[in-house]
């Protein structure tokens, strides 16, 4: 299956949204309906006037089959060096399995080299056993704890 990247268009915003909610826990806490919430119109905003921020789909056949969002961030540690964040990566669910994931984590790698970044990072919900033991496959490592505070 050949795929291709880009950056995501305001016009895909509904079909990103379906694949963020399409799951056991983004159902929880996505809200998918017509007409889209009002927040994720302003969060798109947010990120694509953001130079540090690239919402990435990807597709086949012009058909959105992808997404996930990669942050660039400077940072005083690590000599001032820049890292990537990888996060919302979501493949059509008719379409898991194909190697879409795998695809869409060596792309955020290469941008992150391109972007001149020293580390690469993501977390995963820690129900998601398989995304973890996904995670490792591709070569990242559960190095830190990661905490969180719902505000």
């Amino acid at each position: 299956m050949e795929i291709s990247f880009r950056i995501a268009a305001e016009h895909d915003l509904d079909t990103i949204v379906k694949m963020l909610a399409n799951d056991p826990l983004g159902s929880k806490r996505e809200r998918y309906e017509q007409p889209i919430p009002e927040s994720y119109k302003n969060a798109f905003q947010a990120i694509t006037s953001d130079p540090n921020n690239e919402l990435i789909v990807a597709c086949h056949n012009n058909e959105i089959i992808g997404v996930q969002q990669i942050t660039f961030t400077p940072y005083l540690t690590h000599q001032g060096g820049w890292r990537a964040t990888v996060e919302g990566v979501r493949t059509l669910s008719t379409e898991r399995g194909k190697g879409i994931g795998s695809e869409l984590i060596r792309y955020a790698i290469q941008r992150a080299k391109e972007r001149g970044c020293h580390l690469i990072q993501l977390t995963t919900d820690k129900q998601r056993d398989d995304a973890l033991r996904f995670y490792e496959r591709l070569g990242f490592e559960a190095t830190h704890e990661g905490l969180k505070m719902k505000l």
